[in-house]
């Protein structure tokens, strides 16, 4: 090294301290000890392989993006929330920002998820369930009715039809009278994961592929603060994948989104930024923070020496993360709010960006008014009380961590040997692509899911309340738990029925078609979809047209 790594974390620091980019806080511990903003070794050289840990804001960003850590910025609260119509859920958005939270983040009914409409006959008594109910731009109006959207960083966790979804939140930010450009927030849009975990899909994967890259494209130029793909590990760690497999494959899709914005003849610097990460913290507390820290490693080293990436913030990995709902149990459902806060904390030492932690009634149906400010306030009580904001990668050189850190990173360039040597051409788009069409992905998970859940039968991993510790003093005692009401499908399928008297159907029929006949060429087909959008045209009408030109896509089968 020709500068001291702590030198040059100093200079990173003061700047941004002058630059007044550090949080006014109390920065020392409950009795009043003054803490420094990082820690590291006296002599650097006397550590072996310390440019792979570094110091927090330089690469390869293992302690983390930024000099500052939390000291120049919290992470943004957010809680995952979407359940009846956009009324309903409307007003559950407002309690979460009232309370306290910083961000929004949209979760959809299955009908919206698979894009059908909510009177299509296969959404009988799915809608508004696991999700709020959307089928035109005017319920996304109702949705962030009240809330800025130009002021108001919202995630939208939905990947087949996200970019459908995503014009209707583009046109809701427009009739509020919001600068388009102006607009933060992350859209899921990662198809790859669906073939690999989630199966909702709605294409091929090579139309998918041709769509996101048109979003790539149209959000890099028009509205380039906003996140147009989160690449979602969060639902392969869900199905079963060790922490491994979900870094491995999660950064692999990535790899395969970068090639893609290549194959464009897009410039990296540019798009690289925003492309954002989606991933699970599991209640295996040093095993996830090793996890998110080796993420941040390889993602810079593949965008440098791989993908040619020159700048810090192209080389830079993002994420959002959520508490494992897989880890909740519907036996003594309280211990769930002490796993959140685990996995919340694992987050927060992970260097997290954003966070969702999940209520203790989740794991049998969508969460209470008073679950959901359980969830809230366990995030609030670690920023504001436990003192873990005020020293970035706290845990950094534990010889634990640092070692866990290096073992996940091992298992993942493994996978992703393994990966690329799947394909025909060296590229990791070619690897997954075939991979899918294989069943590969599908077969690794269930084997690891298979041992996990061997392990618990034979009582060598151990669940509270499951298979250890099965006794409860409150054993009678019943969660209240919310409920749809069937008459919230009725009420949406009426109002649904009305809007299309209202709108003028040839107009939108028409802008409806225009947007099938771009699709056949090689413009960009993001403004063909708006203008059918703002014609009122439904989510189901936009798919089923694409799917009509497109087809739709079956898995292999694999035992």
């Amino acid at each position: 090294m020709t500068q001291d790594a702590r030198q040059r974390w100093q200079q990173r620091y003061d700047s941004a301290l002058a630059a007044g980019r550090v949080r006014d806080a109390d920065y020392s511990t409950l009795s009043g000890v003054e803490v420094d903003p990082v820690y590291g070794p006296a002599d650097e050289s006397a550590v072996p392989g310390f440019e792979r840990i570094g110091y927090p804001g330089e690469f390869p960003f293992t302690r983390g993006l930024h000099a500052t850590g939390y000291r120049g910025r919290l992470w943004t609260i957010r809680q995952f929330a979407g359940f009846g119509n956009a009324q309903q859920t409307n007003e559950r958005y407002k309690m979460i920002l009232a309370e306290g939270g910083g961000g929004l983040s949209v979760a959809f009914d299955m009908p919206t998820l698979m894009g059908r409409d909510s009177d299509d006959p296969r959404a009988l008594g799915e809608v508004g369930h696991c999700g709020v109910a959307v089928d035109t731009a005017t319920d996304m109006d109702v949705l962030f009715d009240g809330i800025d959207l130009e002021a108001t960083t919202t995630s939208m966790t939905i990947s087949g039809p996200a970019v459908p979804v995503f014009c209707m939140y583009l046109v809701a930010a427009e009739r509020q009278g919001a600068d388009l450009g102006a607009l933060n927030g992350t859209l899921q849009t990662d198809i790859f994961k669906e073939y690999i975990a989630q199966k909702e899909w709605l294409f091929p994967p090579e139309p998918h592929l041709r769509l996101i890259g048109d979003l790539m494209e149209y959000c890099a130029e028009n509205i380039p603060a906003y996140k147009p793909i989160s690449v979602s590990g969060y639902h392969i760690r869900e199905a079963g994948s060790t922490a491994a497999q979900e870094l491995a494959y999660t950064l692999a899709d990535g790899f395969a989104y970068v090639e893609l914005g290549l194959s464009r003849g897009m410039d990296v610097e540019q798009f690289a930024p925003g492309l954002s990460f989606f991933f699970d913290a599991h209640v295996d507390f040093f095993e996830e923070i090793a996890k998110f820290r080796a993420a941040r490693r390889i993602w810079a080293r593949w965008l440098r020496d791989v993908y040619g990436a020159r700048t810090e913030k192209a080389q830079q990995l993002r994420f959002h993360t959520q508490t494992a709902g897989v880890s909740l149990t519907a036996q003594q459902p309280d211990n769930n709010i002490v796993r959140t806060a685990v996995e919340a904390l694992a987050a927060v030492l992970g260097g997290t960006q954003s966070l969702h932690t999940n209520a203790l009634d989740e794991v049998l149906a969508l969460p209470s008014a008073k679950a959901a400010q359980i969830a809230l306030r366990t995030q609030q009580v670690i920023a504001e009380e436990t003192g873990v904001a005020n020293v970035a990668d706290p845990l950094g050189g534990s010889w634990y961590v640092e070692a866990l850190t290096d073992d996940i990173e091992r298992q993942a360039e493994e996978i992703f040997a393994r990966i690329r040597d799947m394909g025909t051409d060296g590229t990791m788009t070619s690897g997954i692509l075939r991979g899918i069409e294989d069943g590969w992905f599908t077969g690794e998970i269930a084997e690891a899911a298979f041992g996990y859940q061997r392990a618990l039968e034979k009582g060598d991993k151990k669940v509270v309340g499951v298979n250890t510790l099965v006794g409860s003093v409150d054993a009678d005692d019943k969660l209240e738990i919310l409920r749809v009401s069937h008459q919230v499908e009725i009420d949406q399928n009426a109002e649904l029925a009305e809007r299309r008297t209202r709108r003028d159907d040839d107009a939108a029929r028409a802008a409806v078609a225009r947007m099938v006949e771009v699709g056949r060429t090689e413009e960009n087909m993001v403004p063909a979809m708006l203008d059918a959008v703002r014609a009122e045209a439904t989510l189901g009408e936009i798919c089923d047209a694409l799917r009509a030109e497109w087809g739709g896509y079956t898995e292999p089968a694999r035992f």
